[in-house]
């Protein structure tokens, strides 16, 4: 058997989660398949071992993994990885796309399809493959991409701020990359630590304080084991808060200590914990006016905005625009394991034009409707504009007449609903289009089934 570093298989996840079969089958194939776990210095020895395939666990704490996975990336671009997780679900599964996962299996995944996981994992990308190429390699930019001058400024402050400690704060509409810039900042910072981000939006009050400062034995019911919070788990690095205007004022009045004396509390625990953590949040809302309104603490948005940084909304840079564009183009072709397309004179002309009111975002899922649905290699001006066109149309194709002249209740509900459509149900993307906190969304949305209920209640037939 052959031992050198292209024939190893590295698996981190539960090993009763590799039939002896299925190891069989690759030891047939030439690869040794080496069993281990992941540490703090999983990184460094996964550059020694130089694996041909990564297999990990998402084992509950899901950001945990996801910033082992970047970690990884960052050191190791080409490794194919793999998840098997414990509790898979539709969000996890997205966000590991993003960041580069080949796949993502539950852990009870059938042999066969674990295989066949396996072996596109392992054909993945692979040396003198078509998708090894230096094409490949530089399809994502190194930087953000800034064109237009309004874009370029915010770069250029980012980088200047990234080898301080200083708290960053980023504003700007949904969809405009806030989070894009927040981890340049974290890479012109050159921190050893990961990048790990929270959603302050997603998560509830009784469970957003222990995500963030970790937990003790038996804090609260369900604390089996003691956990590491999020500032804990980005030690060295950065912690990006994400929508932090949605972050409720009892948990606001513990980040301000945390900012103020470098150490957390745990849930249930005795003695303070010292941590190491640079801080970078973003909003889409005007925290000033926030803080006015008593939604927000003054004193944490003099502490947050140390370093403000104003990330300019799409339609006001349209320089940018097409270079997005075609890195969208060429991102999901690679994803997608499809042909390269690229735009035409009149379709370039188009995206030029439009207003864009979902930012960056909406022009990304623009660009990979057009790959997926355009069936000839050129996207004109006519294919764009069929893919915008909302997806109510009238069977003569033009779009609904019944958006010009609603109720205004009912035009919100039919916004929302086709954001949920176009994201699969996810309630965070459409949220973060739609411009609303994912809590106002949830509450938008009982709102709808409690309407619905006493409609059917009042129909004749009931």
């Amino acid at each position: 058997m052959s031992q050198g570093n292209e024939k190893k298989i590295l698996w981190t996840a539960t090993e009763a989660s590799l039939p002896k079969n299925i190891w069989s089958r690759l030891e047939e194939l030439g690869y040794r398949v080496l069993i281990g776990r992941r540490d703090e210095k999983f990184a460094g020895r996964i550059q020694q071992i130089s694996p041909r395939l990564w297999v990990e666990e998402v084992n509950g704490d899901s950001e945990e993994t996801f910033a082992a996975v970047r970690t990884v990336r960052s050191t190791c671009p080409d490794l194919p990885i793999i998840l098997l997780s414990q509790a898979p679900n539709v969000e996890d599964a997205v966000k590991a796309v993003k960041i580069g996962v080949v796949d993502y299996f539950p852990l009870t995944v059938q042999q066969e399809s674990l295989w066949a996981g396996l072996v596109g994992a392992l054909q993945y990308e692979a040396p003198g493959s078509a998708h090894h190429s230096a094409q490949e390699e530089a399809a994502e930019p190194e930087s953000p991409i800034a064109v237009d001058p309004s874009m370029r400024r915010v770069i250029e402050l980012a980088e200047r701020v990234g080898r301080s400690r200083s708290t960053v704060l980023i504003q700007g509409e949904s969809g405009t990359g806030k989070e894009v810039i927040a981890r340049h900042v974290h890479k012109m910072s050159g921190k050893s630590g990961p990048f790990v981000a929270v959603n302050c939006a997603a998560l509830p009050e009784n469970l957003l304080e222990s995500e963030l400062f970790g937990h003790e034995r038996g804090a609260f019911t369900g604390a089996v084991a003691r956990k590491k919070g999020k500032f804990e788990l980005a030690g060295g690095g950065t912690l990006l808060l994400d929508e932090i205007s949605e972050m409720p004022l009892s948990v606001q009045a513990k980040l301000l200590r945390v900012l103020q004396e470098r150490e957390i509390d745990r849930v249930g625990g005795e003695f303070p914990v010292p941590v190491d953590t640079r801080v970078i949040a973003t909003t889409n809302r005007d925290l000033d006016a926030e803080t006015k309104k008593g939604n927000f603490r003054l004193d944490l948005f003099y502490r947050l905005n140390v370093v403000p940084l104003f990330v300019p909304p799409l339609g006001k840079r349209v320089e940018d625009i097409l270079p997005l564009a075609d890195l969208f183009l060429r991102r999901h072709s690679r994803l997608n394991h499809l042909p390269r397309k690229k735009l035409a004179r009149d379709g370039e002309e188009y995206l030029k034009r439009r207003s864009w009111p979902g930012n960056v975002r909406e022009l990304e899922n623009l660009m990979e409707r057009a790959l997926l649905l355009v069936q000839s290699d050129t996207i004109g001006q006519t294919d764009l504009d069929a893919l915008s066109t909302p997806s109510g149309n009238s069977e003569n194709g033009e779009p609904e007449a019944s958006l010009k002249m609603m109720p205004l209740r009912e035009m919100e509900k039919k916004m929302i609903t086709q954001a949920l459509q176009e994201h699969r149900g996810n309630r965070t993307h459409a949220a973060e289009v739609l411009g609303i906190s994912v809590r106002t969304l949830r509450n938008k949305l009982h709102e709808y089934k409690e309407l619905d209920g006493k409609e059917e209640s009042r129909s004749p037939d009931a």
